[in-house]
């Protein structure tokens, strides 16, 4: 009985999140002033690149593992 009604808080919580918790609007692009003939764009500024390197790199070490495991279970078994 207990393990049904955490279940039930856990499922109404993740369908009324989406409606109770609001994001931010994004600030304007030029600071919050007027536009002044030329607006900057708004993102883009985010480095993309060392963030996908490093998602690589921590991919093949864990699939790496995982080929070892299977290799080592193959021999002992």
């Amino acid at each position: 009985m207990k393990r049904n009604l955490i279940v039930t808080l856990i499922a109404a919580f993740l369908l009324i999140a989406p409606i109770i918790i609001v994001a931010q609007a994004p600030p304007h692009p030029n600071n919050g002033s007027a536009p002044s003939g030329t607006n900057t764009p708004v993102g883009a500024g985010a480095p993309v690149g060392n963030g996908i390197f490093i998602l690589l790199t921590l991919a093949s070490a864990y699939a790496g593992r995982k080929v070892y495991d299977v290799r080592c279970e193959k021999e002992v078994g």
